[in-house]
């Protein structure tokens, strides 16, 4: 008897993408039995979420706790949450994460890990729904549960930091979480806390592991690490990374998934 869990080769493919915190986010959808209102409901909380964290909204709360008109315990729950988050990885990170010193001009940004988190948070949302199948995007940043089809896995394309129209390698996923910071859509935006600057050494670094809210966290405070970024990442139970360097070398770590690089040149 077929495991009602596992799409077969004819499921039914439901797709939706939205404009939200500033990048494409898109649901892949592949369990037919899941009420198609599970997408307003998801894309009503991501909104919600961009509207409180958002660091281009006048009013949002984030900039108003860091103009001093909000005190933190005035604030929503989960910008709460999210600020205690920060200073967990600021500490687990050595400071290399920090959401005012990566900033240049030291203003409250927890953007480092806010995406990642509400996306992970969104994944369990369809999963309450009953989805076990399915996967969202947001701009790279990728939660992953069950597979496309029976035998098969989900293939992730890292893209390439350089020629917009490549891969920089290709990872097949079952359960888990992707997230890649890099220069290539923001120019240089990260920076060491201690400089403020860019390390310099990577055009992207990728990070591969259970967790979106912490492959996002740490795939930025490996960016801002510079050289040792990658070996850090190795050093976290479960997670693992592939950059490509300023000089278009590829480097990786073991990961728990199978990493296929594509040519960088």
């Amino acid at each position: 008897m077929a495991d009602p869990r596992v799409p077969t080769g004819g499921s039914v493919r439901r797709v939706r993408v939205e404009h939200i915190m500033g990048t494409a986010i898109g649901i892949d959808l592949r369990d037919p039995f899941v009420a198609g209102s599970i997408f307003d409901e998801v894309f009503t909380y991501l909104r919600g979420v961009d509207e409180r964290f958002s660091s281009y909204r006048p009013e949002s709360q984030i900039n108003r706790l860091g103009r001093g008109e909000l005190e933190v315990g005035d604030c929503s729950p989960d910008v709460r949450q999210v600020l205690a988050l920060c200073e967990e990885l600021r500490v687990a990170t050595g400071g290399s994460f920090d959401a005012r010193a990566m900033q240049p001009d030291g203003h409250l940004d927890p953007t480092g890990v806010v995406k990642g988190w509400a996306v992970e948070q969104a994944g369990w949302m369809l999963a309450a729904a009953g989805a076990r199948n399915f996967t969202i995007n947001a701009g790279g940043d990728v939660v992953a549960r069950g597979s496309p089809q029976a035998g098969r896995s989900w293939r992730i394309g890292i893209r390439h930091p350089v020629w917009r129209d490549r891969v920089a390698a290709v990872l097949e996923v079952g359960d888990g979480a992707i997230a890649t910071s890099g220069t290539y859509e923001r120019g240089t935006h990260i920076g060491a806390p201690s400089t403020g600057r860019s390390a310099g050494n990577f055009l992207s670094l990728t990070v591969v592991g259970p967790s979106l809210t912490y492959a996002d966290a740490y795939a930025t405070a490996a960016f801002a690490m510079g050289g040792g970024g990658p070996a850090w990442v190795a050093s976290q139970p479960g997670y693992g990374g592939f950059a490509v360097t300023t000089d278009r070398r590829t480097v990786w770590t073991p990961v728990a998934w199978d990493l296929r690089a594509a040519p960088t040149s």
